[in-house]
């Protein structure tokens, strides 16, 4: 870790205490009659970008379709992956045939039996990168699927592939089904009820699920627009949980009828550079603004120092991809940052925008920070603040902004999930990164079987990001839940999921 210090004092303080999102607050109010069947969670954004699992972008919706669709296989809290619509998989000797057997009388949510022909549909539909995702590795390399009788399933790889059955995750949908965006039926131990745009998603217990059921039979999701009203909403009452709150709102509510859990929120929050516009094309321009900052210091104001930091686009839950030593490319060095810029052709600095979603208070309070860092080599940053969906269409789907703080997660725990949105012509590739090298070393990760061959391949594109300063790294951030303390049962997953199924009352 960087020495931590703090460099702007009661100024900062106050810029930050007096900084105001000007957007509305949590929609509605708790439905009257809640009772020990019924919970309330805050979510700080609608499901803007659809209710399709296959094609969603933001990891907001895709932690709660995790509660409504499953796949042949499911992770647990634990990271493992267990067999879930599949109640076995087998595993050539050579890694490249897959069978997968069927759980007998598992049915979706409008009642129909799971079938191997829906097995087949949902793979194959995300396999048709004409309608999505240029390149998804995983299935890219499918040379073929069958179904050798009603519960059996075999999918044959062009080449072997290690990582395969992480990727079997997919949702698992109806064959039938022509309009997932607008029909929601999957297999999981919830079932979707209804959406008010910006008010509340509905879901309920599924009565006909495989597994054990959820304890607690309704969920309403409640959006939470405005993070500066959530501790009110919380005291007041009308929401009874809300995940990933600031470490000021934790103090705020110290001695109220929430516990607090502490976890990790298992993504890599960094400030994402534009690379294909001016001056972010310049590779000298990114190393001199990873050069200004001080993780360390941002940490200790946003999360009291909780946060872990990151140097490169993997978190220590990816375990042994994950390199501490990549922190250290570029410790703060405000002399190298200014010769940086100076050799760039900008000796007196530049002014570019930071445009951030306003209802993820933990990104404004980072990129407040920033500002005032990079105010230290001549660089004016400002702040542009905008709704969740403006910044899904302008930013990640659009590519319309110079620079950006979010977190990104992974669906996977597989380092190809993390790293395949940086090669050069990834649908998901929102930052422009453009390196044949690092093209090749992941083209070289993804052909090889050989786990050590792999692993090395994988750091070299992790090195590739920290040293070519694709972005501008900063922590994995500390997840803080407040939830009331007559409810049990959360559970932190390694990956960005919300499992509403495991919550009870105590």
């Amino acid at each position: 870790m960087k020495a931590g210090k703090r460099l702007f004092g009661l100024f900062l303080a106050g810029v930050l205490m007096t900084t105001t999102i000007t957007l509305g607050g949590c929609s509605g109010d708790k439905a009257e009659g809640a009772s020990l069947d019924s919970i309330t969670i805050g979510i700080p954004q609608d499901l803007e970008d659809g209710l399709d699992p296959h094609i969603v972008n933001a990891a907001g919706t895709d932690e709660i379709l995790f509660n409504i669709y499953e796949g042949l296989v499911k992770y647990d809290s634990e990271g493992n992956l267990n067999d879930a619509l599949a109640e076995d998989h087998v595993i050539s000797e050579d890694g490249k045939v897959y069978t997968f057997t069927l759980r007998d009388g598992v049915t979706f949510h409008d009642g129909s039996a799971v079938t191997a022909e829906d097995v087949i549909y949902s793979i194959e539909r995300c396999a048709d990168t004409s309608a999505g995702d240029p390149l998804v590795a995983a299935f890219s390399n499918i040379a073929g699927i069958e179904k050798t009788d009603e519960r059996t399933v075999v999918i044959t790889l062009k080449e072997p592939d290690t990582e395969f059955l992480a990727s079997m995750t997919t949702a698992i949908m109806p064959a039938s089904n022509t309009d997932p965006n607008n029909v929601v039926i999957g297999t999981g131990p919830y079932r979707f009820i209804s959406r008010t745009p910006q008010e509340s998603i509905i879901l309920e217990a599924y009565d006909g699920y495989w597994g054990e059921p959820a304890h607690i039979r309704n969920v309403t999701l409640k959006i939470c627009a405005n993070p500066d009203a959530i501790t009110m909403e919380l005291l007041g009452g009308s929401i009874d949980m809300y995940c990933r709150i600031t470490d000021a709102q934790v103090k705020e509510l110290e001695g109220s009828q929430y516990e607090i859990l502490e976890g990790t929120m298992n993504l890599v929050q960094a400030m994402y550079l534009n690379n294909a516009v001016e001056p972010f094309d310049d590779v000298r321009v990114r190393q001199a603004l990873c050069y200004a900052i001080n993780p360390q210091e941002i940490m200790d104001y946003v999360s009291d120092g909780k946060g872990t930091e990151l140097g490169s686009s993997v978190f220590p839950a990816f375990g042994k991809y994950y390199e501490e030593s990549l922190n250290h490319t570029y410790d703060q060095d405000l002399e190298m940052a200014r010769t940086l810029l100076a050799d760039a052709g900008y000796p007196n600095g530049f002014s570019f925008s930071i445009t951030v979603p306003s209802n993820y208070a933990p990104h404004v309070s980072t990129a407040q920070v920033l500002v005032e860092q990079l105010k230290e080599i001549g660089v004016d940053a400002k702040i542009n603040l905008v709704e969740w969906d403006t910044w899904l269409s302008d930013v990640y789907v659009g590519r319309n902004f110079e620079a950006t703080v979010v977190g990104v997660d992974a669906s996977e725990l597989t380092a190809r999930a993390l790293l395949q949105r940086f090669v050069s012509d990834n649908g998901k590739n929102f930052i422009n990164f453009n390196s044949a090298d690092y093209d090749a070393a992941f083209a070289n990760a993804i052909a090889t079987v050989d786990d050590a061959s792999q692993t090395e391949y994988y750091k070299e594109c992790l090195s590739i990001l920290s040293t070519e300063a694709a972005n501008v790294y900063i922590q994995d951030l500390p997840s803080f839940v407040a939830i009331n303390e007559n409810i049990g049962g959360y559970e932190f997953y390694p990956i960005y999921v919300q499992d509403f199924a495991k919550l009870y009352y105590k």
